[in-house]
């Protein structure tokens, strides 16, 4: 017989409400059903203020759904789960310590020895190309540094869960394209499911294996589509063929509507 494996993410009818001043309360989400499989790359879009960054609290749990569940490898959120690497938008490194030691964090508060810390640390500085920065401080760094120095902070502990909100929106074109070739590299062949919220189709369609389509908010799951572009990918290369060009029109022709619902409710920087 099979054995049948569990999602490594898993949300079945996942709803949440804010309390607010008026007692009316806030639905962010509502309803939200999809699966996440170990080493599968899962992009999110939808309209400004849908409420993606609050799925991924969800998933990390940040925040406890109020209706629906929430699972990770099969069992029920209830904290934060074991294995779980999270990037934000704007990056969590501390200013007050150099590129080593924001690194080397994560192994540090996993208690590794000075010996191992000092190995993985100096071999992910090599992987994102920061050899030779160790003892510099966050602002000496540009944009596309500190960008560097919070993916090996967040991969050095080689998590099997990688919840990304909008990591690179800040950045450039061009190094932004550099930043989603770097991530697609150092993510294959790890194993781990990743959860990546964007507003960008480009790049949301250059990493992923599966784009969801939120609604505007409440956000509920409108579409799920297929990304069968070959890994792997060079984000530059495949956005300028065909196939990605037909996938472009097909995830917006399904976000299009969602857009013009949230413009029409007065919010307008959306993507």
């Amino acid at each position: 017989m099979t054995q049948i494996t569990a999602p490594a993410i898993s949300l079945k009818s996942a709803t949440k409400r804010f309390a607010t001043k008026d007692g009316k309360g806030f639905t962010a989400i509502t309803d939200v059903t999809f699966d996440v499989n170990d080493g599968e790359f899962v992009t999110v879009v939808g309209p400004t203020g849908c409420g993606k960054s609050t799925t991924l609290s969800l998933i990390s749990g940040l925040e406890p759904a109020s209706k629906g569940t929430v699972d990770v490898n099969g069992t029920p959120v209830s904290g934060i789960p074991d294995g779980i690497g999270y990037m934000f938008q704007t990056d969590a490194i501390l200013p007050w310590k150099n590129v080593f030691d924001n690194v080397a964090l994560g192994l540090r508060y996993q208690k590794a020895d000075k010996a191992e810390i000092a190995e993985r640390t100096n071999d992910w500085l090599n992987r994102v190309g920061l050899a030779g920065f160790e003892d510099r401080y966050p602002h000496q760094l540009s944009g596309g540094m500190r960008k560097r120095v919070a993916m090996a902070q967040t991969l050095i502990t080689e998590p099997s869960l990688l919840m990304l909100d909008e990591p690179f929106a800040a950045l450039d074109v061009q190094t932004r394209e550099l930043m989603q070739d770097e991530l697609l590299q150092l993510w294959s062949g790890s194993g781990a499911a990743v959860v990546f919220v964007t507003h960008d189709l480009t790049e949301a369609i250059s990493l992923a294996d599966r784009v969801v389509v939120m609604t505007a908010g409440p956000a509920t799951v409108k579409d799920i589509v297929p990304i069968d572009l070959p890994r792997p990918r060079k984000v530059e290369d495949i956005r300028l063929t065909p196939e990605f060009t037909q996938l472009y029109r097909r995830v917006w022709e399904s976000l299009r509507e969602e857009v013009e619902i949230t413009r029409s409710r007065g919010a307008f920087n959306v993507a």
